[in-house]
């Protein structure tokens, strides 16, 4: 059945990104354009790579927290690969994702994601990276555009939060976008890191009310680092709590 469950998914990516294709190279001048075609094909490829996971996604607080007529930051927690469909099937239309550039490397996936203009990062490379940012942030100003983020910088392999990464507390420095947090809790189980097993898990991803960042400044960072990640641990079960130390 994982198997299965395996090659529907990319079947499901594989047809859905040979239609969007043509569309992204006819928009290759116009990169918020090829985002949002990117979005609407998103929200098909996240849904139906669910459906073959068996996946029971129960979603909370998104409509009252993620308004695409509002720009925001949206945080998820990583622990699964299949955060990757979850976050381009539940943001909203005008979102542009930020991932690690292996990402590129993906069957399909991947080459959408470039070719879509989201931001791919070197982490091996701290001041590109930071660059990339940068000039990230000054699209997303120019456009009212949303960003979806993974603090944690890479995946939990257990499914316990992990610390966070200050790059989103930069971004919104220079934005001031509100924060959504959005926790998703149970994913962890469904397909564990180095395994080609599916198992059909029951999943939440809750949509949390937005954190201003208006007041926001350099030199408390740490704290509002802190206070963002303190918004997950309210809302984590016991099992995804960070290990205790020892």
């Amino acid at each position: 059945m994982s198997a299965l469950r395996i090659l529907g998914g990319l079947l499901c990516v594989g047809a859905l990104v040979t239609l969007m294709l043509p569309i992204l190279l006819l928009l290759l001048p116009f990169r918020v354009a090829r985002i949002r075609v990117t979005n609407a094909f998103g929200s098909a490829i996240g849904a139906s790579v669910m459906w073959c996971s068996g996946c029971t996604i129960t979603v909370v607080g998104r409509e009252e927290h993620a308004r695409a007529d509002r720009p925001a930051i949206y945080a998820f927690n990583h622990t699964s690969t299949l955060d990757a469909f979850t976050t381009i099937w539940l943001t909203p239309s005008g979102t542009v994702g930020v991932a690690k550039k292996e990402v590129l490397y993906y069957p399909f996936y991947g080459q959408a994601w470039w070719l879509a203009g989201h931001v791919l990062l070197d982490r091996s490379r701290t001041e590109r990276a930071k660059a990339a940012l940068k000039r990230t942030v000054a699209f997303l100003q120019r456009h009212a555009l949303h960003l979806c983020i993974l603090p944690e910088g890479t995946r939990s392999e257990s499914g316990r939060l992990l610390p966070f990464k200050k790059g989103v507390v930069h971004i919104a420095l220079d934005t001031r976008l509100p924060i959504v947090p959005v926790v998703t809790i149970g994913l962890q189980s469904a397909w564990k890191k180095g395994s080609l097993r599916i198992t059909p898990s029951n999943v939440m991803v809750i949509f949390l009310p937005p954190i201003s960042t208006a007041s926001w400044r350099e030199e408390t960072m740490d704290a509002h680092l802190e206070e963002l990640r303190a918004s997950f641990l309210g809302a984590l079960p016991p099992e995804q709590q960070p290990a205790a130390a020892a």
